[in-house]
């Protein structure tokens, strides 16, 4: 299969969750793949600064905040612990160092070759990587996103003041006071972090509500669980500026609408108000490739950039920046281009919030669904509290609600949002019935296993019809 016209078949750029996933797929396929890449580890952001190593952080802050504020002992262990912050980074670093380690093993295995380096095209088949340049039939652009900037807010992740995503995970000592800038996903998750390590933590959000683009119920609910925890919220509030003095930073904040400012002092500052498409220094103008509005490189269905032989996955296309999608569409692409049929389902990429509890939703919100129905009697709403839920209820996690929207007439399924402590295992359910084209009945009428978190899933759908039996 291989064309001896170029090194390679397929040269992909960035190993992400996108690139990593399309580079394993193209050479299980038969064609000769490498993969370009700067980073000193394999799986970029995700892997090595984001997902990853935030829900390891995550996860042991939910034991140490369960044992030192009461909930151990409700079920009748009583214990007070002892932060050891830099054992708890070390099995954070763990985790990263043994799942990088294992992408470099599955390169190995499937016989890609890693060329490490920043990669820049010369024209559509011929790409620099740092000394070295490489030919190939197909190049797919898989090099994700980065952290958006605030104006005029210098980011110093080394002193630990005013950091990104990235230097939050690092934080060498718990801060007494914390402020978050955004109350979106990333905020919201790595100021539970150190919430539930002891710092006090304020969410500034420009908007009224948390979490931009879920369902409005969800974002009510969170705003409420989040304050019970002991977050202060400033909503519908903007900085104005952040000023650092040594060891501390002096925040200015007005209102959305205008007024008056206000100043709040923080020892560390999280700037997480969302993120871009890497581009930079990718030489797009050699080769005539032009970004939209938003900084993204437009595709097609089938993932090709009007450039022939350039293909683009990922963050750097437009769509929701998640893990799971780039590497939905890495699969895609590759097989587009081994001459098979790759698709993703965009209306179903399932996103989940990793806080306690989780917060997971996958296709329409209800304002959308109504909004696409054309009337709000086309739609029908079944909501199941999970404080009814028998095994949330002995797991004394009462806090939460699984939500499933339908159309009236037809009983298809549009949207399923749930809050619950495994709300983002629960919504696979959802995004694999709505991949069948489900009805709320089919849901209703599947047998689900008792006592479990998912018996909710079901009692929603029961809802939708009226008839939910725990409630």
């Amino acid at each position: 299969m291989s064309n001896t016209q170029y090194d390679y078949d397929v040269l992909v750029i960035g190993a992400g969750p996108g690139g990593y996933v399309a580079a394993i797929r193209a050479a299980q396929l038969g064609l000769k793949t490498a993969c370009a890449e700067s980073r000193e580890t394999l799986g970029g952001t995700c892997l090595n600064v984001g997902c990853i190593p935030s829900k390891a952080m995550l996860h042991a802050s939910e034991y140490f905040d369960a044992a030192a504020n009461g909930a151990m002992a409700e079920m009748g262990i009583e214990v007070t612990p002892k932060l050891n912050l830099e054992k708890m980074h070390d099995q954070r670093r763990d985790a990263v160092k043994g799942l990088t380690g294992g992408i470099e093993f599955l390169f190995k295995k499937n016989k890609v070759d890693w060329k490490k380096g920043r990669a820049t095209f010369q024209d559509a088949h011929t790409v620099k990587v740092g000394e070295e340049t490489v030919t190939a039939k197909n190049v797919i652009i898989a090099t994700g996103s980065s952290v958006t900037p605030l104006p005029n807010v210098e980011i110093d992740n080394e002193k630990g003041v005013v950091v990104d995503s990235t230097g939050a995970l690092e934080l060498s000592k718990v801060p007494e006071k914390m402020v978050v800038i955004g109350g979106g996903v990333i905020g919201l998750e790595m100021g539970s972090v150190w919430r539930r390590l002891g710092a006090q933590v304020t969410v500034v959000e420009y908007l009224d509500k948390l979490l931009p683009g879920m369902d409005d119920d969800v974002r009510k609910e969170a705003g409420k669980i989040f304050k019970k925890q002991g977050m202060e919220l400033k909503l519908s509030t903007k900085v104005t500026s952040v000023e650092t003095k040594g060891d501390k930073a002096t925040l200015t904040l007005e209102p959305a609408a205008g007024g008056e400012a206000e100043t709040m002092e923080a020892d560390c500052v999280l700037v997480s108000i969302g993120r871009r498409p890497n581009t930079d220094g990718l030489g797009l103008d050699n080769i005539g490739l032009e970004l939209n509005k938003k900084g993204q490189v437009e595709t097609d269905h089938d993932f090709r950039t009007k450039v022939d032989g350039v293909w683009a996955i990922g963050d750097v296309i437009p769509g929701p920046m998640l893990a799971h999608k780039a590497e939905d569409e890495g699969i895609a692409c590759a097989e587009n281009i081994a001459g098979q049929t790759g698709i993703v389902n965009h209306a179903l990429i399932p996103s989940v919030v990793y806080t306690w509890p989780e917060i997971a939703g996958v296709g329409l919100t209800t304002e959308e669904a109504v909004e696409k129905m054309g009337d709000k009697a086309k739609v029908k709403v079944g909501k199941f509290p999970m404080m009814a839920n028998s095994r949330a209820k002995t797991n004394h996690e009462p806090d939460g609600f699984v939500k499933i929207i339908a159309e009236a007439e037809s009983d298809r399924v549009l949207g399923v949002w749930a809050i619950a402590s495994v709300a983002g295992t629960m919504i696979a359910q959802a995004a694999q019935a709505m991949e069948f084209g489900t009805t709320s009945e089919d849901i209703a009428y599947t047998c689900h296993a008792h006592p479990t978190h998912s018996e909710a899933m079901k009692e929603a759908a029961m809802a939708v019809q009226g008839k939910p039996i725990h409630v």
